[in-house]
């Protein structure tokens, strides 16, 4: 019987066939954005089970089980770690034709090597056989990451982080660089109930008395310096659209005071405050040559009961109806009338944004460099195979899929990394089709270029990770 994942899984087509195993299968991986604690990665224990490993912080698998009506002991609260297992294998044959289907498959199949179907009559025996193979030194944190052929991980970092685990890893011998994004959802957050004592702790970290919009920009910038001593390149922004509210030195001074002095401030204000912030940081960031990463329209956190037992990502959120395009036009053309936009990568959660996103980047080019801001890789509800088709094709429509910078993983999984072999499954599917129907020149050697550049040359280039970390003077 032929495996389910197979060597040519998703390939229709001949050219499929050699695009994928010839130019796309070895390349190594850039995961530009993802959710993995680095104290994991620095500690480096092995975990001690599969639910560890694979369904803990996993909401994909949590919102499965929920919609199957599985118990929420059994996901997120006090059953065993094997009975959490069992749930989720009962869960998987209900499954098909959700993404999970396949990455459930391929991550047993490339990390462990089973390509059983996981069900409740395997599930005994695939929990058996994983959790032996976990107690492998070849399963720690750091060599699932290697052998995955990771070359460059960035996780996700608050700007008040002290980074002394990005430290550890940057002092160690381990050949993958793990560098930290800087995401300050504290500091553009004005109207949340922490405000105030974010920018105490953040005035603490800097010795700078944050009294104005002069001095919080001034204490961003010794945390921003701080950041790129660890190697950090990108920020990364969740937001429900961009700002782009017009705004005046003395409005804003005047909002942030009222926030320092425990007072409400009004919607325009916090929208006001949101634009002038955001501004402020891309301006830093085009100073450093960062990437700034705007992940926008999701709802989050919608459903109270479940959040009063388990806390912020719960997997209660939901793609958003948001006004996009005149929020993002007028933030993008602010920092670029006063050439201070950085190059920018836009992910939407709202399919209906497709066109606008893909037309939106294509408004904000720079000399010498390859869509400055990108049309970014098809994201979260998005980053199924029928998402990521749409995303290729709106690019190619919209704009040049040829200067992609690829794939992420977004995922708090340490098994997630097949996702990258995913999308390029689907990359090379779609275009050994249309070299099928006539579409494209049957010209390999070229197509296959392009393939390598979206999977890995183009991230290396556009992202200017630095080169040596090792021995470098960094004051943690």
């Amino acid at each position: 019987m032929k495996k389910f994942i197979h060597d040519d899984f998703l390939l229709e087509t001949d050219y499929a066939k050699e695009l994928y195993h010839n130019y796309a299968k070895n390349q190594p991986i850039i995961d530009f954005h993802c959710h993995l604690p680095v104290n994991e990665i620095a500690e480096n224990k092995n975990f001690v089970n599969m639910t560890q490993v694979w369904i803990e912080g996993d909401h994909y698998k949590w919102r499965a089980m929920r919609a199957l009506g599985i118990e929420e002991r059994y996901i997120t609260g006090n059953a065993t770690d094997e009975e959490k297992f069992l749930k989720w294998a009962e869960t998987v044959p209900y499954a098909l034709r959700n993404p999970l289907y396949h990455w459930t498959h391929m991550e047993l199949s490339r990390y462990f090597g089973v390509d059983k179907i996981l069900s409740p009559k395997t599930a005994a025996e695939i929990y058996s056989i994983c959790n032996e193979k976990l107690e492998s030194p070849d399963f720690s944190p750091q060599n699932l990451l290697y052998g995955m052929k990771a070359e460059v991980v960035c996780t996700t970092d608050d700007p008040l982080d002290n980074l002394c685990d990005h430290n550890q890893l940057r002092e160690s011998d381990y050949p993958v660089k793990i560098l930290p994004t800087f995401r300050p959802d504290g500091l553009i957050d004005i109207e949340k109930h922490g405000f105030t004592d974010y920018l105490s702790r953040l005035s603490e970290i800097t010795d700078i008395a944050i009294s104005d919009f002069v001095s919080l920009k001034e204490a961003i910038g010794i945390r921003i310096d701080f950041f790129h001593a660890h190697g950090c390149r990108l920020s990364d922004h969740g937001l429900i659209h961009a700002y782009g509210e017009a705004f005046t030195p003395d409005q804003i001074d005047g909002i942030l005071k009222l926030r320092l002095e425990g007072k409400s401030i009004t919607g325009k204000e916090v929208a006001q405050y949101k634009s002038a912030i955001m501004h402020a940081l891309g301006e830093l960031y085009a100073k450093k040559n960062w990437v700034m990463q705007l992940h926008l329209g999701p709802i989050r956190d919608t459903n109270q009961a479940v959040l009063s037992k388990i806390g912020i990502n719960a997997g209660v959120d939901s793609i958003g109806d948001y006004q996009q395009a005149e929020h993002l036009a007028k933030f993008l053309n602010h920092l670029n009338k006063n050439d201070s936009l950085p190059k920018t990568i836009l992910y939407n959660s709202n399919p209906s944004d497709n066109e606008v996103f893909a037309t939106m980047a294509g408004n904000f080019t720079g000399e010498g460099v390859k869509s400055k801001v990108q049309f970014g890789a098809a994201w979260w509800f998005l980053d199924q195979k029928d998402g990521i088709e749409d995303q290729l094709n709106i690019l190619s429509n919209m704009g040049l899929l040829s200067c992609s910078v690829g794939m992420l993983t977004d995922s708090r999984s340490f098994l997630s990394f097949p996702r990258h072999e995913y999308y390029r499954r689907v990359l090379c599917n779609m275009l050994g089709n249309d070299l099928k129907a006539g579409l494209l020149p049957n010209d390999m050697e070229w197509i296959g270029q392009i393939v390598k550049d979206i999977t890995y040359n183009n991230a290396k280039s556009y992202f200017q990770f630095p080169s040596v970390m090792k021995n470098e003077s960094v004051k943690t």
